[in-house]
């Protein structure tokens, strides 16, 4: 597509020197002789590159620049000046002008000026491009889920982007969609328009890791040729989103509790403290309570990381939300490859609401692109899905054959009970026998809850969660019950 330049001169000559020469490098040229007739033809055309010249017969160019670039601000404008007016010149970069010219000026210097005015509209015009599709891609109405502890998810979000300062830890297995709540809460905060900088904590050797964060000076270590601008510095006025961020080495740990601190940080090998405007977002998978108890996370930083919590759930907990994501992946993947996939099949969806999904939402998400790219719509069906989702002891969510080690399914026993109140007319329901079982296996554990939650098959906060809705919170003046028994959850969540 061939860019178009308006060029603003009131000399024939100079102007159809320039409009020739810019022509033979391949852009379309209109010109205007005066600021009326320039005004009129950018109205019109919306150029996004203008050559202005200073002296015009109706005025000043400097008094068209503003009003060209507040009709547009993404325009280009080369500002063309006078030799020994630096003045001018300097005005014109303060009032929006992109590049200017100082005359005499050759022609290979005019293309060069325009050359480099096109290329930045075109950058600029492609990242507010980018800067829109990821606003809508992470809008707080795209966090696809409808089941109680999504839409807990969805309205935490929502409040927490009306503060830019907050700091918010985000956890959950892994797969769940931990980046995806950091990047909603960046582009629903004043700051989308600033940089979302991610990082990966357990990707980077802990002085790896420092010199990405905070950068360095020139030869601060061996090989240090140049200074080096880390993400912290990158991301000023931005959020910085820190994934992972239970494997951060202890070294890094204090320079970051510092940074949290302060707001303050040094480069390695710099002597000057430099200041950035940051929110800070953390993400982690791992049980951080237990890394605390193994010495391998400060608790101070915990702390500071932990002003705000957003636990995600497991795909597995949350029911309906299963197929609304595979629906709304099977949209997506059907227009990416140009498919034809538009819905789920009954059968198929029983399958998929039944499976245990370890590798939660991602793994829904890596199946349907799968099954959209080598198969055939418009229905999803069960002869599409891989075999493990037909096996009935995988069917259900999470349980194996009773008596496996460490799993989620009931014991024996349990099955036995449930059977003979069936048989005397009294029907518990399912989350009656899953909350006993988690009491039993509580109980087992001399109410350790990281281990009981590592032997459920549930994150610790998960098993929390189970326990608060268990044994709700009294209201106020609710008196503690007398002589607790052994297996009561209220005992077992406050250890």
């Amino acid at each position: 597509m061939r860019v178009r330049v308006l060029i603003v001169d009131d000399e024939p000559l100079v102007r159809r020197s320039m409009a020739r020469a810019l022509a033979d490098q391949g852009f379309d040229v209109v010109a205007a002789a005066t600021i009326a007739e320039a005004e009129a033809l950018f109205e019109a055309q919306r150029p996004p590159v203008v050559v202005l010249d200073v002296k015009l017969p109706d005025g000043s160019g400097l008094d068209l620049l503003p009003r060209l670039c507040s009709a547009d601000p993404a325009v280009r404008v080369v500002v063309v000046t006078a030799f020994g007016e630096t003045a001018e010149a300097v005005r014109a970069m303060k009032l929006g002008a992109a590049d200017f010219l100082k005359k005499p000026y050759d022609l290979e210097e005019l293309i060069h000026a325009v050359r480099n005015a096109a290329e930045s509209h075109a950058r600029d015009r492609q990242l507010k491009g980018y800067r829109k599709r990821d606003e809508s891609r992470y809008a707080h109405s795209q966090m696809i889920g409808r089941c109680a502890a999504m839409l807990a998810v969805q309205e935490l979000v929502r409040k927490v982007a009306r503060s830019d300062t907050t700091t918010v830890l985000v956890t959950g297995e892994s797969g769940t969609g931990k980046e995806l709540v950091a990047r909603a809460i960046h582009f629903q905060s004043s700051r989308r328009d600033a940089p979302l900088m991610e990082v990966n904590c357990s990707t980077f050797h802990d002085t790896l890791l420092e010199n990405e964060l905070f950068g360095h000076e020139k030869g601060a270590f061996t090989g240090a040729g140049a200074l080096k601008r880390g993400l912290v510095e990158l991301c000023d006025g931005g959020t910085l989103f820190l994934d992972e961020v239970g494997e951060m080495a202890p070294l890094v740990q204090a320079k970051l509790l510092r940074f949290i601190d302060h707001k303050i940080f040094k480069r390695v090998g710099g002597t000057v403290d430099l200041a950035v405007d940051i929110r800070l977002v953390a993400a982690t998978n791992a049980d951080l309570e237990q890394r605390i108890a193994d010495d391998l996370l400060r608790r101070d930083l915990f702390f500071r990381l932990k002003v705000v919590a957003i636990h995600l759930p497991p795909l597995r907990e949350r029911g309906e939300d299963v197929l609304l994501l595979a629906e709304a992946f099977m949209q997506r993947f059907s227009l990416e490859f140009r498919k034809n996939f538009q819905r789920v099949t009954s059968d198929a969806a029983s399958l998929l609401l039944a499976y245990a999904w370890p590798g939660n939402v991602r793994e829904l998400k890596n199946l349907i692109e799968r099954v959209v790219l080598l198969e055939e719509g418009p229905d999803l069906d069960v002869r599409h899905l891989p075999p493990e989702f037909r096996r009935p002891s995988r069917r259900s969510r999470g349980v194996e054959p009773a008596g496996g080690a460490g799993a989620r399914g009931l014991p024996q026993a349990a099955v036995e009970h449930c059977l003979a109140n069936v048989t005397a007319g009294e029907i518990p329901s399912l989350r009656d026998i899953e909350d006993a079982y988690i009491v039993r296996v509580l109980a087992a554990c001399d109410g350790n809850r990281s281990e009981a939650a590592r032997r459920l098959r549930l994150s610790r906060q998960g098993l929390l969660d189970r326990l608060r809705r268990m044994n709700p919170v009294s209201e106020a003046g609710a008196q503690p019950r007398s002589e607790p028994q052994r297996d009561d959850p209220g005992l077992l969540l406050d250890r």
